[in-house]
């Protein structure tokens, strides 16, 4: 019986990726923002109409750029269902994550609980597009603007979303992307940083590159957060296969929505109106984490693969922990992503529902 695992990087034809690191070869220039780099950043830049990207060597990397670009210190805003890197972030950049709940329908920030926890330590709000699915932009935008404070978003999973017919990226002072092996568009590992104020454009650009000012000056402070051109190689050669990506990803999303939608022991993520949306995942709430684990267990020994994601509540981290988050814990322990990636069969999809529907797990 062959293993599914809950995703699987996509690969691009072997000779098409040689062909690119050739070049890297002939030249002889690995990394320090060579040929590949910006020809990958021009392309994305057109493709996601978002002049102002640098790519990054990672995301979590992008975030901390993020926070230290805006100069923050002290409380930022944030979302306890999440990946680790959107609070270890703030952590990291010596802020203190300030936690609150989540929509229960479409599993981001609940925009409604922002102001009661805003006080004069307040600096920023670091909002997670979850799943890809957007935060509520406008009110969040409407609340930073009442306070004035910084907006970032994570939007890890968010490459090629697009909301009222822009790009997700435009929102907010920063938007961050992950370009991370399991994503939908990567570069094995990667990330994106992006900026529409120019002048904060030019403080990231010089923070990710050591601080340079040419070869023998320094503007300031900076870190590597540099991609090299063998990981830009790969992005270059995963790039022209996105639209058929995203297209064959949506075959699979909506297959499972149709053979799943009548189990009534299980409620899907809501997504917002007038998203042009991604698929870059298939998460699916149990009604309890029991009834969870029975289907992992189940599906682990028909050598399927899901995962948790995301488990557990920042919240309850201990180096996170802070008040309770009754939305966020009861999402995170009954939330589990089906396998979603290119090459999944359809029959596969199928073999999954009905061990999940029939409870043979």
């Amino acid at each position: 019986m062959k293993k599914i695992p809950v995703t699987k990087t996509f690969l691009p034809p072997q000779e098409e990726y040689q062909r690119l690191l050739k070049r890297v070869w002939d030249k002889g220039w690995i990394t320090n923002r060579g040929d590949l780099i910006l020809e990958l950043e021009k392309k994305l830049k057109t493709f996601l109409n978002s002049p102002n990207l640098i790519i990054t060597n990672n995301g979590t990397i992008s975030l901390q750029l993020a926070i230290k670009t805006l100069d923050l210190k002290g409380e930022i805003i944030t979302t306890p269902f999440s990946y680790i890197a959107s609070a270890s972030s703030i952590v990291w950049e010596n802020c203190k994550p300030i936690f609150v709940d989540i929509d229960k329908e479409y599993l981001t920030i609940n925009e409604a609980q922002l102001e009661s926890a805003i006080t004069s330590n307040t600096v920023a709000i670091l909002a997670v597009h979850v799943y890809g699915n957007p935060c509520n932009v406008e009110e969040i935008q409407r609340i930073a603007d009442k306070y004035s404070l910084k907006v970032i978003y994570d939007a890890a999973h968010a490459f090629g979303v697009n909301y009222k017919e822009q790009s997700i990226f435009d929102f907010g002072d920063i938007s961050t992307c992950s370009f991370h092996a399991t994503k939908l568009f990567h570069t094995g590992e990667g990330g994106a940083i992006f900026i529409k104020n120019t002048k904060l454009y030019n403080k990231t650009f010089y923070h990710h590159n050591f601080g340079h000012d040419g070869s023998e000056k320094f503007h300031g402070l900076g870190i590597n957060g540099k991609l090299s051109e063998l990981q830009a190689a790969m992005g270059l050669s995963v790039f022209p296969y996105i639209d058929d990506i995203i297209k064959k990803r949506r075959e699979i999303y909506n297959t499972y929505v149709h053979l799943l939608c009548k189990n009534p022991s299980i409620l899907f993520q809501k997504i917002r109106e007038d998203v042009d949306y991604n698929f870059a995942y298939f998460p699916v709430i149990f009604s309890s984490e029991e009834q969870l684990l029975k289907v992992k267990e189940g599906l682990q020994r028909n050598e399927i693969f899901p995962r948790r994601y995301f488990y557990p509540s920042l919240n309850t981290i201990d180096y996170l922990k802070g008040q309770r988050m009754p939305v966020s814990e009861s999402i995170a322990s009954r939330v589990l992503c089906l396998p979603l990636y290119v090459g999944l069969e359809l029959s596969d999809v199928k073999r999954i529902v009905t061990l999940i529907n029939n409870s043979q797990c």
